[in-house]
């Protein structure tokens, strides 16, 4: 009997339902929609020129032309290098101002996320002034060492790597904070040092923000140009990235521009639905 009454307690089981609370249709006030639309019109109509105009029919033979080529095969590496600069130095970088306590980490985690908001031509400036053969550092690496950055195949990964880098300290950071850090504390009670600590359990867990802040540095190394061009030039096969092709054929090419242009365009559309669970998901 008793268990006849918690069987008709349980919902979906012949008991009494409960009526469902329907909630209210709200209207969306018209100071509101007006903007709102305004702003998606804004946002989208760009794109959708860009698609419209595109030149569909003699797309093939422009993407396949060799300075498109030679511009493309440059922007896959150069910011695959500097995605890889970025996670070798990028992720201890956060683990430090996640974890550690030291005089000055507000300020530091200022100056870390300053080339998110510094304009890239500025940013482009300072690495000439910091790594050009006058530079700061530039002028003991070309008398010590030989080695000379701007203008150079590798100067554009320095360019993106400094641009990126910010992204993925943001990310990795912001995902070290929500882990959990007794399972650190209890592998080093176990006998772990913090470096074993950090590689056989930290790592681990925040593989998905590191994944996701890798994916970010790479689309924004990708369409880096201001400190690119200021940094490292605009050669042909030397320098000459995507961006930068971009704004090359534009005066000369436009169509070769607008093929260059949906290149970016499908990457970052890309991009956009690999982080779908964290940017496209309604709450």
């Amino acid at each position: 009997m008793t268990e006849l009454k918690q069987a008709a307690a349980l919902p979906g089981r012949g008991g009494p339902r409960r009526p469902r609370v329907r909630a209210p249709r709200r209207g969306v006030p018209v100071p509101l929609l007006v903007p709102g639309l305004l702003a998606m019109a804004f946002l989208l109509v760009p794109l959708l020129a860009l698609l419209v105009r595109a030149p569909w029919r003699g797309l093939p033979s422009q993407l396949t032309s060799t300075e498109v080529w030679q511009a493309l095969q440059l922007s896959l590496i150069s910011a695959t290098a500097a995605t890889a600069v970025a996670l070798v130095l990028g992720v201890p970088l956060a683990w430090l101002l996640a974890r550690t306590e030291f005089p000055g980490r507000g300020l530091v985690r200022a100056l870390v996320t300053l080339p998110l908001v510094l304009p890239p031509v500025v940013g482009g400036v300072a690495l000439l002034l910091a790594l050009g053969r006058n530079g700061v550092v530039g002028k003991s690496l070309d008398a010590w060492f030989g080695i000379t950055l701007p203008f150079t195949t590798a100067g554009v990964v320095i360019a993106e790597a400094f641009v990126a880098m910010p992204f993925l300290v943001i990310s990795v950071e912001g995902t070290l904070r929500a882990a959990d850090p007794r399972y650190e504390e209890a592998a080093t009670t176990l006998g772990a040092s913090r470096f074993t600590a950090f590689r056989r359990v930290t790592l681990p867990l925040i593989a998905p923000g590191i994944a996701a802040g890798a994916v970010l540095a790479w689309a924004r190394a990708l369409g880096e140009f201001g400190a690119t061009i200021t940094f490292a030039g605009n050669f042909p096969g030397r320098t000459q990235t995507m961006p930068l092709a971009v704004y090359l054929a534009l005066q000369n090419d436009p169509e070769a521009a607008i093929a260059l242009s949906l290149i970016l365009l499908a990457v970052s559309i890309a991009v956009l639905a690999g982080l779908r669970d964290r940017w496209m998901t309604g709450a």
